[in-house]
């Protein structure tokens, strides 16, 4: 497992956070992830033999935001 935390801009509320955390959590390979709207930051653990950073940052796109 892997774990690795992401600076998330773009949310304007926790709705925005709560949207994220569930299309990512359905994400093959993704154990668990948290996002926090206050600082604006997500945490996520995963396999990376499934997953990768990038196609977690890329689906978090889908939804607008910008993560890096």
């Amino acid at each position: 497992m892997e774990k690795i935390e992401l600076k998330i801009e773009g949310m304007h509320c926790g709705s925005c956070a709560t949207g994220i955390q569930m299309l990512v959590s359905q994400m093959d390979g993704v154990k668990s992830i948290f996002v926090d709207y206050n600082s604006k930051k997500g945490a996520v653990e995963f396999d990376s033999t499934k997953v990768t950073k990038e196609q977690i940052i890329k689906e978090i796109a889908v939804l607008g935001y910008q993560a890096s």
